[in-house]
């Protein structure tokens, strides 16, 4: 039996994910995919099955150069926050997709919480922050 590539591994890794994330119509699942050269994110209700809002590097409306970097990963959270806090969507639950949170991934996430996507903890963090600074 051969080694695994690090593609098998990470598939692995995001069935274990996938098996206790889920998201519903009250809180869908943003998914994250990352590839050499691009990212793609979308708001996924679970359980109708349904794509609430997309946005990926590839698309024209971005006016990207490149998708293979970490400012072309923070214009696509700002557009996938935007795109779903206009579907009535105003939490959700991450799904990194088996990748290390980290780089492109962390740079998208924070960009859709800095656009207003889980405002909660957002203020969570900062709280958290300003009684770590005090002590």
């Amino acid at each position: 039996m051969g080694q695994k590539s690090r593609a098998d591994i990470r598939q692995g890794v995001h069935s274990r994910i996938r098996k206790k994330v889920r998201g519903s119509a009250d809180r869908p699942r943003l998914a994250v995919f990352r590839s050499l050269n691009h990212i793609y994110a979308q708001v996924i209700d679970d359980v109708s099955g349904k794509t609430l809002a997309t946005a990926s590097t590839t698309e024209k409306g971005l006016g990207l150069k490149t998708g293979g970097n970490v400012e072309s990963a923070k214009a696509v959270g700002k557009a996938i926050a935007e795109r779903a806090l206009g579907a009535g969507v105003s939490s959700v639950v991450f799904d990194r997709g088996g990748y290390v949170y980290h780089g492109r991934v962390k740079a998208l996430i924070d960009a859709t919480r800095d656009a207003g996507l889980n405002k909660h903890e957002a203020e969570a963090k900062e709280t958290k922050q300003e009684g770590s600074n005090e002590e």
